[in-house]
């Protein structure tokens, strides 16, 4: 009898989980039920796979509704009518079509509308009319004549009375609107519960022919999935035969191009590897890979494969990764094992700009029809809830402020508690559709077999369920994405040809891993600017655990992942590594244990460790390994088969023997990182994108900077990186109309700022004067820039005040003072090209007041940061202590007091729940100062943004880092600019970030 059952898919409208729904209509005696999301089908492959082993029989549909008014519901026959549905929804959400009044015609399909929406007599073959327990009356009227025509249809939205109200919550929140003003017409009628079957019946007992007429549409609908089966593509040549003959043949290719003459172990494992990849089917999936990456090659995009992928020799022989397995002993099965159900899947990074590019030719190649972007689920998140539920009661904004930071219900009047209460409620609940960051699907059938698309922005068909119903259904996804770190390293190469007049191979992995000047950079983390290794925190394990080789880098890759350093394994790996006698005590302890993590000394790293602990520690398959590593995800711990793997876990280290005090730990490390640590694989991919960018920043450090200036920086603001360049000898300029491109351009050790990065300068006016000098040459006047770029006189005052116009050798006040002149009184927006140019009257202006600092004000207001100065130019001429981060060394265990530039603060929670900070600096000789706040001094000393900072402390060392523990810091007073009379003197130039400032002309 439920042929219309909403689930909380059906955005902003349903309020019921799949299991909700499912548990509800088997509590009320229900053996089918219909599940018929609103423009929606995220639910259905998982309501499907839910239904499994349960007795309850899943049937799908679509209601198809313009807004909330239903038009008709189209209810699936069999697998071909969930396609032609989904198909049909398709086109609508594609062109954002409402639906017509009548559905089309159809096969395999029912259709349903609601009463009065069809007359009766007018239906097909296939179409009914659904009458609701309400409208029984109705029966008695017009529909008394065409009965064969109708069905019962208890619309089914919420349980009870706290259902409907969160109903009607989430309605107002979709139409922005006061609760007191949603209009009945977007709500749901208060009677969409589901009653139990026998009350149905009761009501409908006058009328058992439509009773039969309900049944009789169930019986005949009928839906299957075969889970965990293969659903990729499945070939890539003409069969599968050709397939892994074409694989075969690139992979003994691969083996000259990667080794020469191969020793037996490589080739043993390329062998064992292309067995296992025949036996589980994945020819095809490799050889697509190998198609795309062939693609990127010959349109010059760079690309990395990383991920578990990485583990694959035959990938590594593809060329899709550049890890060498053989050297770093990669676990294979950590991929691809025949026990392990869940599909692998490659990732692969193509430089930003790039990526829709590749993405576009995977659509090309294979079949817009047979490809898709995988969607994923925005969830509502409490804090947003309690602001949304506050708007919806008219709350003003800091009535909600104050709720959002409560804890507790004392003390609130009834609003507050119910918006708090409701909050909690809908926290979790679905709000609309995404997309995966990164995930494509090849498909051999239709994608419309399994999902209706929606048609984001940029153009690529997207599913409407995720990665976990993608796998769950038998999908090997396609992952592509866009990194800046590409970009940076593709920019560069092309800058260090220009500028440096050099070619660089950088695919010469070997040869970077044993240059010197690379392992010095690790080893001291200095390591700005490049990929992975830049963070402070990552900057701080480098310098501890000396990581001036390959393999160090890889681990450090994972252990600086947040579950391993939280679980306190960073800390022993350090440790250990260090002070070798800790290892033996390890040994001791659990030898069964710490040979299998020999590598790592004992401590688990990788994502393989968790597989290798679980599967040959605990003794658990090969599958069950991976369910545990993969179970970590909160997503799977909803799952039954998580909380069976870890009992069998327990009970097999018992059975084996081990001390419950041992397992307990072995499992609490388990959990605690294994759903954040990379494979080793990823780790190795990783290290070697940091290897690349290290080399750049080696041997061309200002091409490798400006490259990264250009991408939108990296871990840290722009203005790190232009002192970086700074401190590797680079004379910085900002924006000028005559040198500047839309972005930052070098040449030879000069760098001027682009023009895209004045903040109010619009890309309009910017095209116009590249496209006016391209043409006509630099300008050699104001004058003779307005005379051929049509711009405003705001626009032109932002360029003036930034410096844009120095070339002229004129201040900006005095070009200020002829721009408004000249366009104050002009209509003109387009300048005119004349025979003969017009003089322009100049006058001679008074000398004005001129303060040292007004350039940099203006930098810092357009620009976000000073470039004709630093920010220690800035202070008050005030008394400074002299230290410097050089001098910390010699100072160990002493209290200092130091002046630093803030770059970053990193706050974090201590295990009783109070903020600690680490905060970052550099000093005035433009070097690194690294500060910890313990929460006792984090409370009473507050960063207050921005600026320079006098920090006192006591100097400690740890493993070689260097550090100070605070007792006080203060933001230091800029320099005030407002009276004549306060103009101080020029600070002395050893206060200086370096010593190439641009002085003003």
């Amino acid at each position: 009898m439920l042929l219309n059952c909403h689930t909380y898919y059906s955005y902003k409208f349903g309020t019921l989980s799949i299991d909700e729904l499912i548990d509800e209509a088997i509590g009320k005696g229900y053996n089918s039920l219909v599940m018929t999301d609103i423009n929606n089908t995220s639910a259905t492959i998982d309501f499907i796979r839910r239904c499994q082993g349960k007795d309850l029989r899943p049937i799908v549909g679509i209601d198809f509704r313009n807004g909330a008014q239903q038009q008709y519901i189209g209810i699936a026959r069999n697998n071909s009518g969930f396609q032609k549905l989904n198909e049909h929804l398709t086109m609508h959400l594609h062109e954002d079509a409402d639906f017509s009044e009548r559905a089309p015609e159809m096969e395999d399909v029912y259709f349903i509308y609601p009463v009065g929406k069809v007359h009766p007599k007018l239906l097909r073959e296939n179409e009914f009319v659904g009458v609701k327990p309400t409208q029984i009356s109705k029966i008695f009227g017009d529909l008394r004549n065409f009965r064969d025509k109708l069905v019962v249809l208890p619309p089914v939205t919420f349980r009870n009375k706290r259902d409907f109200n969160i109903h009607r919550l989430l309605r107002t929140m979709d139409n922005n609107t006061l609760l007191s003003r949603l209009p009945k017409s977007e709500e749901a009628s208060p009677d969409e519960i589901m009653f139990p079957q026998e009350k149905i019946r009761e009501v409908f007992h006058d009328f058992p022919d439509i009773i039969e007429n309900t049944q009789r549409l169930i019986n005949s609908c009928s839906i299957h999935f075969a889970f965990k089966k293969n659903k990729n593509k499945k070939c890539f040549t003409a069969s599968p035969e050709e397939d892994f003959e074409l694989l075969t043949k690139l992979a003994n290719d691969g083996l000259k191009y990667r080794f020469g003459n191969p020793s037996d172990v490589v080739v043993a494992r390329m062998e064992k590897e292309l067995q296992v990849i025949r036996q589980m089917d994945f020819a095809a999936y490799f050889l697509i890979n190998w198609d795309l990456i062939e693609y990127a090659r010959r349109e010059g995009c760079y690309y990395v494969g990383r991920g578990s992928g990485a583990n694959s020799m035959v990938a590594y022989l593809l060329r899709i990764t550049d890890v060498d397995p053989i050297e770093l002993d990669l676990y294979f099965e950590r991929f691809i094992n025949p026990s392990r159900k869940s599909p692998p899947d490659f990732d692969i990074d193509f430089a930003s700009r790039d990526r829709d590019h590749i993405t576009r030719y995977i659509f090309d190649r294979h079949g817009w029809d047979h490809t898709a972007l995988v969607g994923t689920y925005i969830t509502f998140q409490y804090k947003s809830v309690v602001r949304e539920l506050g708007k919806v009661f008219g709350l003003p904004a800091h009535e909600i402020e104050k709720l959002q930071k409560l804890n507790s219900l004392n003390g609130i009047d009834d609003i507050g508690r119910l918006v708090l209460q409701y909050s909690k409620l809908i926290h979790g609940f679905p709000s609309h559709l995404s997309v995966h960051s990164s995930g494509i699907l090849i498909s051999e059938e239709p994608i419309s077999a399994y999902s209706a698309t929606i048609m984001p922005p940029k153009g690529f068909p997207t599913v409407h369920f995720s990665m976990l119903e993608a796998e769950d259904i038998g999908f090997a996804k396609f992952d592509i994405l866009g990194q800046r770190g590409l970009s940076k390293i593709q920019d560069a190469i092309q800058l260090a040809q220009e500028n440096a007049g050099v070619e660089i191979d950088i695919h010469d992995l070997k040869t970077f891993k044993e240059d010197q000047q690379i392992k010095e950079l690790l080893k001291c983390g200095n390591t700005i600017g490049c990929f992975y290794v830049e963070s402070p925190a990552m900057r701080m394990l480098l310098t501890k655990l000396e990581a001036d080789d390959y393999l160090r880098l890889v681990a450090a890759s994972s252990i600086i992942r947040p579950g391993v350093a939280q679980s306190g394994m960073m800390r022993e790996y350090i440790l250990r590594y260090r002070d070798r006698s800790r290892c033996v005590a390890a040994k001791a302890e659990a030898p069964e244990l710490y040979k299998l993590l020999e590598e790592t000394y004992g401590v688990m790293v990788y994502q393989e460790d968790v597989i290798k602990v679980a599967h040959l520690f605990a003794g658990l398959t090969l599958a069950e390994a991976d369910i545990l590593r993969r179970g970590m995800s909160w997503k799977f711990k909803q799952r039954n088969e998580f909380g069976k793997i870890k009992d069998k876990f327990f009970s097999n280290c018992a059975e084996r023997g081990y001390a419950l005090d041992l397992v307990k730990r072995v499992w609490e490390q388990i959990e605690s990182f294994a759903n954040y640590a990379f494979s080793k694989g990823h780790s190795a991919s990783y290290a070697v994108e940091s290897f690349q960018a290290l080399f750049i920043k080696a041997y061309y450090p200002l091409e490798y900077i400006v490259a990264t200036i250009n991408n939108g920086g990296g871990f840290y603001r722009t203005e790190l990186y232009v002192h970086e360049a700074r401190m590797h000898g680079a004379t910085i300029f900002p924006p000028c109309v005559n040198r500047s491109e839309k972005q930052t351009v070098i040449e030879g050790k000069v760098i001027h700022l682009g023009l895209g990065f004045l903040k109010s300068l619009e890309t309009n006016t910017v095209n116009a004067i590249l496209k006016e000098r391209y043409r006509g040459g630099y300008f050699h006047s104001l004058q003779d820039f307005l005379e051929r770029v049509p711009i405003s006189l705001e626009q032109l005052s932002i360029l003036i005040r930034v410096g844009a116009f120095n070339f002229t050798r004129k201040s900006k006040k005095e070009l200020l003072w002829n721009a408004h002149f000249i366009l104050s009184k002009s209509k003109k927006t387009t300048p005119e090209r004349t025979l003969f140019k017009q003089k322009v009257k100049e006058f001679k202006i008074p000398e004005l007041y001129y303060h040292p600092l007004e350039n940099a004000y203006d930098e810092i207001e357009l620009l976000g940061f000073p470039v004709t100065c630093s920010p220690f130019h800035l202070l008050e001429n005030m008394q400074l202590p002299p230290t410097t981060a050089a001098d910390l060394a010699f100072l160990i265990n002493q209290n200092v007091a130091i002046i630093g530039s803030l770059v970053h603060v990193k706050r974090t929670r201590t295990n009783d729940g109070k903020t600690m900070s680490f905060g970052v600096f550099i000093d005035f000789k433009g070097h690194w100062i690294d500060t910890v706040q313990f929460p006792e001094i984090a409370a009473r000393y507050p960063f207050s943004g921005g600026g320079c900072y006098l920090i006192k402390g006591k100097v400690v060392e740890e493993f070689g880092f260097l550090s100070i523990e605070a007792a006080e810091i203060y933001r230091l007073p800029n320099e005030n600019m407002e009276e004549p009379s306060t103009r101080l003197k020029a600070p002395d130039k050893s206060r200086l970030l370096g010593a190439n400032y641009v002085e003003n002309v």
